[in-house]
């Protein structure tokens, strides 16, 4: 069942997003090699809790920590480890806060220190598709035109792996919700996209093979062939004519660019 917000609702998932943008925000400030990915989670999960929120995701299923942070190999649904940030790391920091009663939920990849142009472009083309799936997320479209949307440029255009496993969703009072938004499929197809419907458009793109496994932790999910893989997500209101998006990557850009231990220019 689908669950069309009203204007007030919209307005308090906006608030909830962009705890999620300004979460990200710090976490991008303090991101060096030498600091792990736990004391990344610690840190994001203290944030939260100081802006009178709580972490979507921790208790989720049993998972036990306040974010999925996913480095290289690792697509998404990472865990927080000792492991310390290595130069030449890339890593997705996914993060959802409840706030007034409503969820937010965005993700976005940082690359420690120096990486290669190959894995640049993979960063770049793939927040690129972020945003042309955006552009499709209009009243009268349908979910597939967004997936197609995603599909067609990265993989189409750079043969990237498109992960099909794993899929966006609609958001709201509950973290997941109906409809599934994949990142790959046909125009035309799928649930209509109608006004005052809110989603998480993320796509989860494979520098190599689409195909991926689970690790022994039971959560994360890993290329079948070890290359590195991107995660960026926003969450959007369906509107005539122009998708609203919700969650904001302006803070969370301006620390990128600001931290020196951080890659911003691809």
């Amino acid at each position: 069942m689908i669950h069309y917000k009203s204007k007030e609702e919209i307005e308090l998932m906006r608030e909830s997003s962009l705890l999620v943008s300004k979460t990200l925000a710090e976490v991008a400030k303090i991101i060096r090699p030498g600091i792990s990915t736990l004391e990344l989670d610690q840190f994001a999960e203290k944030f939260i809790l100081d802006n009178k929120a709580l972490p979507s995701f921790k208790g989720y299923q049993d998972f036990p920590y306040a974010c999925c942070i996913s480095v290289n190999d690792a697509v998404v649904h990472g865990f927080p480890t000792k492991d310390v940030l290595k130069d030449g790391d890339i890593v997705s920091v996914d993060v959802g806060v409840f706030k007034n009663g409503f969820h937010g939920d965005s993700a976005y990849t940082f690359a420690v220190g120096t990486v290669s142009n190959e894995v640049k472009q993979l960063l770049r083309v793939t927040k690129e598709s972020l945003y042309k799936g955006i552009e499709k997320a209009i009243h009268g479209n349908r979910v597939g035109d967004i997936a197609y949307a995603v599909q067609q440029h990265t993989e189409k255009e750079y043969g990237y792996g498109v992960v099909r496993e794993l899929v966006g969703h609609g958001l709201g009072r509950k973290l997941h919700e109906d409809p599934q938004v994949p990142n790959y499929g046909k125009r035309g197809t799928g649930a209509k996209l109608k006004e005052g419907m809110v989603i998480a458009i993320e796509p989860m793109i494979n520098l190599g093979t689409k195909n991926v496994f689970h690790d022994k932790d039971g959560w994360t999910i890993r290329t079948e062939d070890g290359k590195p893989a991107a995660h960026y997500e926003h969450n959007i209101c369906i509107r005539r004519g122009k998708a609203d998006i919700l969650s904001s990557f302006e803070e969370i850009e301006a620390a990128e660019k600001a931290n020196p231990n951080l890659c911003s220019d691809y």
